[in-house]
């Protein structure tokens, strides 16, 4: 009967280990597989040593492009604050975080938008696009 307690794995689905380096008596004893002489066969050289520094650098794949630090606006649409908003209203970023218009009140905020703007708002602290400021 098979059970995980006689289970065996098939022939040459595995090889031992090669230990190298213990003696001549352990089959890869003296030079232990590396050859003789030169400077791969000497211990403690790094691979980049062996490769060329040049060369080594050439095959390591690069991050391309690059990544502004500077912050992007959050866009808010000039319908989203004509339904949550009244005349007369004040609008900040802290105002547009707290009614869920905006992830996040520390990052800039930009109002665009094609629609007219129907309520009359005061807007401070954010930047508008230049059809919103015509309109106001």
């Amino acid at each position: 009967m098979l059970s995980l307690s006689n289970i065996k794995k098939s022939k040459g689905a595995s090889q031992k280990k090669k230990i190298v380096g213990r003696g001549n008596s352990s089959g890869m004893g003296t030079t232990a597989t590396r050859g003789t002489k030169g400077q791969k066969a000497r211990s403690g050289v790094s691979g980049l040593k062996r490769l060329g520094m040049r060369q080594q650098l050439l095959q390591i794949p690069k991050l391309r492009g690059f990544r502004s630090l500077k912050k992007k606006n959050q866009v808010v649409s000039v319908e989203a604050i004509n339904k949550n908003f009244k005349d007369g209203d004040k609008i900040t970023a802290q105002s547009l975080f707290e009614k869920d218009l905006i992830r996040d009140a520390s990052n800039p905020v930009k109002i665009l938008g094609k629609q007219k703007l129907t309520v009359k708002v005061d807007l401070s602290g954010v930047n508008k696009s230049g059809s919103v400021k015509a309109q106001i």
